[in-house]
């Protein structure tokens, strides 16, 4: 794995952690009767971005490291994942 696809591969579980980690905990304005003019009532009331974020960095690093670990290590491989076996024949080596 290239440096570069480490850094989409990371790029791409942060933001996928990200969207999980959004909803949680998130309170609306609705939820607490404060209804600001102009803003829908399902509009967040308590929303940290700096804590989502850090949150979401460390387990991204974990999910990251870990995938990172199953690829680099061969325990899964892309023929593993080739179901319609469009890579043809694995080729023979060594004799």
């Amino acid at each position: 794995m290239s440096i570069v696809s480490g850094i989409v591969l990371f790029a791409v579980v942060w933001f996928l952690v990200l969207f999980i980690v959004l909803p949680i905990r998130l309170e609306t304005q609705g939820d607490r009767g404060e209804v600001l003019s102009g803003t829908p009532a399902s509009a967040p009331a308590n929303l940290s971005m700096k804590r989502k974020a850090l949150i979401t960095t460390g387990v991204a690093i974990l999910v990251w490291a870990i995938l990172v670990g199953v690829i680099l290590s061969g325990v899964i491989s892309v023929r593993d994942i080739d179901f319609f076996e469009r890579m043809g024949p694995p080729s023979l080596r060594g004799g």
